[in-house]
């Protein structure tokens, strides 16, 4: 059966991201423990909502409190409710010490996101789908990894833009190969650090793990960000470099979560203006990136909010990115 629909509701998301949603349960120096809605796919929808594109979330969430709380964030963060499914399924939970600030510990036996199922998805979405993005851990845990992966692939073919931002966890070790692979070579853009690369490549060296990606998938574009250095990005043989504009009230701030807003300041950026130079887009990834750095954090840890990524502030930070010649 195709995925393209008949029926096309004009309001339905141009955008759409696939993969975890969780509760991170962080606790503090004082032992106290506190939640908070996470997961990097799920964040790269909300920002680009937050950047005024129709965004959605893709995904299956519980039914508790848990689930409650992530509905409110995306009922207030104006994602397209109707990609969502809620189930009486357990949550999928991340417990993080915020003494030591590791990637945490995951529980998550058959909870809700693993019976998520994208023929569920409202009627025409296909049809009104621009760029599809994936990533995170929905690309590792079975079975909802191989449902996803079958899925992009199905859109790749529909002649859907594909995004892909794996991530790095313990958890994409060699048995995670041959997934990566398919994904790079599938993409349009993807999203990679210097640290992911050495992770996910078990290489001290990120060049070789870019230098591999660049072979799988000549034409796509690479965003590779490098924290406060900025972001670089890959195109064929042109490759471009941006620092990101000097804020003062950004001493102090993290770079946590800051992938996230670079990768939906590059999309919104294609999306808005496919044929604008590939300058033009790296700035907007680095601008977006430092609008998520000034926002105000809920969270436990010192950490950014991407999905607070007012346009018109990333667009007068956009004007003050300086591009410079590749490494």
């Amino acid at each position: 059966m195709p995925l393209t629909q008949t029926l096309l509701h004009p309001d339905l998301a141009r955008f759409v991201a696939f993969g975890e949603v969780r509760i991170d349960l962080v606790r503090d120096e004082d032992q106290r423990w506190r939640s908070a809605c996470a997961g990097s796919p799920w964040q790269v929808a909300m920002a680009m909502s937050s950047l005024g594109e129709l965004s959605a979330y893709a995904g299956a969430i519980s039914s508790d409190l848990f689930g409650q709380d992530i509905w409110r964030a995306c009922t207030d963060a104006n994602l397209d409710l109707r990609y969502l499914q809620q189930l009486p399924r357990p949550p999928l939970l991340n417990f993080i010490d915020a003494e030591e600030a590791p990637e945490g510990f995951f529980i998550g036996a058959d909870s809700a996101d693993q019976h998520f199922r994208p023929e569920g998805l409202p009627a025409g979405w296909v049809k009104a789908l621009r760029w599809a993005h994936f990533g995170g851990l929905g690309l590792v845990r079975q079975p909802q990894a191989q449902r996803l992966e079958a899925l992009a692939a199905g859109l790749k073919a529909e002649g859907k833009k594909i995004a892909y931002a794996p991530g790095f966890r313990t958890l994409m070790d060699s048995r995670y190969d041959d997934s990566l692979e398919r994904m790079c070579r599938l993409a349009d853009v993807i999203k990679v650090s210097t640290a992911e690369l050495c992770g996910l490549f078990r290489s001290a060296d990120y060049h070789s793990g870019l230098a591999q990606i660049g072979a799988w998938n000549p034409g796509a574009f690479v965003l590779l960000t490098r924290g406060a250095q900025g972001a670089t990005l890959y195109s064929g043989s042109g490759e471009w470099h941006a620092e990101p504009p000097q804020l003062e009230d950004l001493a102090g701030k993290t770079a946590l979560g800051l992938g996230d807003a670079a990768i939906a300041g590059l999309l919104s950026s294609l999306m808005r203006e496919p044929a604008a130079p590939p300058e033009q887009h790296l700035r907007w990834a680095v601008a977006a990136a430092t609008a998520a750095c000034t926002a105000s954090s809920d969270y436990a840890l010192p950490r950014a909010q991407p999905w607070t990524l007012p346009r018109a502030l990333v667009a007068t930070l956009a004007a003050r990115v300086r591009v410079l010649p590749g490494e």
